[in-house]
């Protein structure tokens, strides 16, 4: 049963990444997204600005000081965000890695709203 599993898991993977067009017998791969190690990716993030979010729905939004090796953040200068918006300023805060769904570098805004590249 288990060799069934593994069999269709592994048929289903290389599905998903091969198309094979109809009209010829030539087959080719899809581009996949590269996945990034968490703490090089955590290391390069220290000392920018940075967007937390948790498994609840809360949303931090700030300087990330240094994260350890079970991946805890300490974060500088936070804001709760709700819907894009702070609502209000936390200073220094330390978020726990269990309760981490993602981290991503923010973008920063210039005076006039825009995005900067």
């Amino acid at each position: 049963m288990k060799s069934l599993q593994l069999v269709t898991l592994v048929k289903f993977a290389k599905d998903s990444y091969i198309f094979k067009s109809p009209n010829t017998k030539k087959s080719s791969k899809m581009a996949a997204a590269m996945p990034i190690n968490p703490k090089p990716f955590l290391n390069s993030l220290t000392g920018k600005s940075v967007l937390v979010k948790l498994k609840w729905g809360h949303e931090y939004k700030g300087l990330l000081v240094s994260a350890d090796g079970y991946m805890n953040l300490q974060l500088a200068n936070t804001e709760e965000m709700v819907d894009g918006s702070c609502t209000g300023n936390l200073g220094e805060v330390l978020i726990r890695c269990n309760n981490v769904l993602y981290v991503r570098g923010a973008e920063e805004e210039d005076e006039e709203g825009e995005m900067k590249e």
